[in-house]
């Protein structure tokens, strides 16, 4: 895809969120169930991935863990954000990689030490691009890249999360 498709496939798409700011509201959903063990059963939209406890957690390792799904996430995001960004304003990138690193300290997850906070402590995100762009142009494509992907915006801001609990 080049600039020009790019623009003409999104242009009727922001001119109706232009003229109907309601409708460029989205609500995202993902699902999973609650399965034997300690796992539970993610809809992905092309297949059911089973998640379970990290290895070290307990787990076997052999399950996906919910922070790599994180990381993941991330990656995937910002993987198709910077295409995006890079195809609306012209740079070439005829191959490249993505790289998310995320520090935990399991003793807060576990429970051993109520001082060390659940959660990463931080993230590293890493492109490396094979690209013919110019500095200028790469300090483009990132400060782009980090203001319109969703998934970093999302890490780096903060989200207020609602949680329930309802019997069946």
């Amino acid at each position: 895809m080049n600039s020009e498709e790019l623009k003409k496939l999104q242009a009727p798409l922001k001119e109706k969120y232009r003229q109907q700011p309601e409708s460029a509201m989205i609500t995202l959903t993902a699902n999973g169930k609650i399965s034997e063990g300690i796992t539970c059963k993610v809809e992905t939209g092309k297949a059911i991935v089973e998640a379970g406890l990290h290895k070290a957690t307990g787990g076997s390792g052999m399950l996906a863990c919910s922070g790599d799904f994180l990381l993941e996430a991330l990656v995937a995001c910002a993987g198709v954000t910077l295409q995006a960004v890079s195809t609306a304003i012209g740079i070439d990138i005829k191959n490249g990689s993505i790289k998310a690193e995320g520090d935990l300290d399991f003793r807060g997850t576990l429970g051993v030490s109520k001082e060390v906070p659940v959660g990463f402590m931080s993230i590293r995100l890493s492109f490396t691009l094979d690209t013919d762009a110019t500095e200028e142009q790469m300090l483009s494509l990132a400060k782009l890249t980090e203001r319109y992907c969703v998934v970093y915006q999302t890490l780096v801001k903060g989200v207020k999360v609602e949680t329930t609990f309802n019997k069946q």
